[in-house]
This record gives C-alpha cells, sequence and structure tokens, in this order.
C-alpha cells in the first residue's frame, strides 16, 4: 500500500514537472488597429481573427474594435465577436478599444486601460491598451500633406507642440492608471495606435538617411521612456534606418507623395520585465511585412512582441 502511494505520487510529480517545462515562460503581445472593427477591409470576420492566428500572439490590444451599422443602429463589438472565433477571453476597455487573451484576464484599472493577466508559468503579467488621438496629425503638416483643417508646420519644437496638445495629457493618464495599478516589480505591457512617430526613430541618422524629413523628439514614445519603458520592436531591430518596420499604411504605396508611412503602432514593455526574443511586423506582403496574411483586412499593419519573462 505504502509502496502504491509512493509511485502514485512520485507519478504526479513527474506529471507536473513535465507541463512546467512544457509552458515556456513565453508570452506573444501584439498590437493591432482593426479598421473599423475589420468591416472598412471588406473581408469577413474570420479573416481578422487569422491575423491573430497567424501571428501566434498570446495577448492583444486592439483599436478601432467598433464595426459599421445600419443608420439609428448601434455600432458592433467586432472585439467581442473575434474573442468568441478565437475561443479567448475579452475586456471591453471602452471608446473603441479592448483586450483580448488566451489566459484569464483578472482586475482592470481605475481608468480601464488595463487589466492584470496570469501567465501559466506563474508570472504575473499587466497588459494596457491605448489608441490616441489621430489629428492633427504632424508627419502630415512636417509635409505639407493636408488633413483637417491644420496649419503646415517645419520645425521640430512645433511637432513637438502640436503633438503634446493633441495627445498629451492622454499619455498623461495612461501613465498615472499603470503606476496606480502595477507593482513596482511586475511586468508590464502598452500596446497601441499612438497615431505619432516614435522618437526612436526619427534621430539624426534617420534623418541624414532620408528616412524621416527631420529629427524629432516625439512627446508620447519619449514620455513612455521617461516612465521607464523599452519599444520591443526597437529592442529587437535596434537600427532604424535598416529596420524601419513600418505600420502605417499598406493602402497607398511608399512613394506616394499625398501620404508618409511610418511605425505608429507599438508594443512597449516596461524595463527589466522580460527579454525581448523578437518583433515582427504582420502584413500584407514579404516586402512590408515578417508574417504575411492575404488578403490583409486592415489599414494598419500590426506588430507582434515574444518575451521571455523574468518578472515575478
Amino acid at each position: 500500500m505504502k509502496q502504491s502511494l509512493f509511485i502514485a505520487g512520485f507519478s504526479w510529480l513527474l506529471l507536473l514537472a513535465t507541463v512546467t517545462q512544457a509552458e515556456s515562460p513565453v508570452v506573444r503581445v501584439m498590437s493591432y488597429n482593426l479598421w473599423h472593427g475589420g468591416d472598412a477591409g471588406k473581408q469577413p470576420l474570420e479573416q481578422t481573427a487569422k491575423v491573430i492566428r497567424e501571428a501566434q500572439a498570446d495577448l492583444v490590444g486592439l483599436q478601432e474594435t467598433r464595426g459599421y451599422a445600419a443608420s439609428g443602429q448601434p455600432r458592433p463589438d467586432r472585439a467581442k465577436e473575434i474573442a468568441q472565433i478565437l475561443g479567448w477571453n475579452y475586456f471591453d476597455q471602452g471608446g473603441g478599444t479592448a483586450i483580448l487573451s488566451r489566459y484569464p484576464i483578472g482586475k482592470a484599472s481605475p481608468g480601464k486601460w488595463g487589466v492584470e493577466i496570469v501567465h501559466p508559468s506563474g508570472t504575473k503579467l499587466y497588459l494596457f491598451n491605448a489608441h490616441l488621438m489621430y489629428i492633427p496629425y504632424q508627419p502630415y503638416q512636417l509635409l505639407n500633406i493636408p488633413y483637417g483643417d491644420y496649419p503646415f508646420i517645419k520645425t521640430e519644437q512645433e511637432a513637438i507642440d502640436f503633438a503634446k496638445k493633441a495627445r498629451g495629457e492622454q499619455v498623461e493618464r495612461l501613465i498615472a492608471d499603470i503606476k496606480a495599478t502595477v507593482p513596482a516589480d511586475a511586468t508590464v505591457f502598452v500596446t497601441g495606435d499612438f497615431n505619432e512617430p516614435s522618437h526612436w526613430d526619427w534621430t539624426a541618422a534617420a534623418q541624414k538617411a532620408g528616412r524621416c524629413p527631420i529629427a524629432v523628439q516625439w512627446p508620447a514614445t519619449s514620455m513612455m521612456a521617461e516612465a521607464g519603458f523599452i519599444d520591443t520592436y526597437r529592442e529587437a531591430h535596434p537600427d532604424p534606418v535598416t529596420a524601419p518596420g513600418i505600420t502605417w499604411t499598406p493602402l497607398t504605396k511608399i512613394t506616394d507623395p499625398k501620404d508618409r508611412h511610418d511605425r505608429i503602432d507599438f508594443v512597449l514593455m516596461r524595463q527589466g520585465g522580460g527579454k525581448v526574443l523578437s518583433s515582427q511586423v504582420v502584413g500584407e506582403s514579404k516586402e512590408a511585412a515578417d508574417v504575411v496574411v492575404v488578403p490583409y483586412p486592415s489599414d494598419h499593419r500590426s506588430v507582434v512582441s515574444a518575451v521571455e519573462l523574468t518578472g515575478k
């Protein structure tokens, strides 16, 4: 009897060890603007879900989750429908943003910018997601491309000032919500369509190489960096000249004089939260993306980053 109990107990421990080893402490985090719930691309919603599957994501911050509706009718919540297609968990942040998770979702932050998630490895994660104000859009202002009733500008300081007026208060609220929610030693990610380029991209070297018209210390990403965040894509691809990682937009050619192609969709992580293993752009062609889905249903390419978790 004692021998049987010992064998049974040993077998249970062996099974537990096997399961623990099989679940690698790695998470794949994705930012994905759906383009009006995926409806604007005129593809079945399954195609939008396919983008998430092909990216092999575990956690996804979604923007533009509301689909089209007949006049006078409420706009459908496509994020909830996508979660049902995938069999995932879902949190509606409001304002056309949502979080999808392969893992159970816990408490939300006070401002609903983010949620708590427990990874199967036991590591507690936090995912925050943002869709920042889209106008005025400073790259168009700098390049004399009409977009809304806003003046054209010429200098870095003008770009910074307009960007702060458009999105500065949103970023401040996001950072405050993170500080009010997340323990100091926890792993936290921020996904989002920032509608603003990155100060990690618009550098003097990028300007010299013709990648951007001028160098700009863009405030949204600068504020996130000051709050202790790193850009997972730039960790994996440090050089913005050789790896621009363009997410806006697959709809026009990069040579189109009426548009400006840029990287405005991000997966950020608080420094120390994990080791970035890879970061990939998901889009419509092998020339523009690392993961290709055809037809591609959005006007934004998405980005997915794999991180080995080192936090508690």
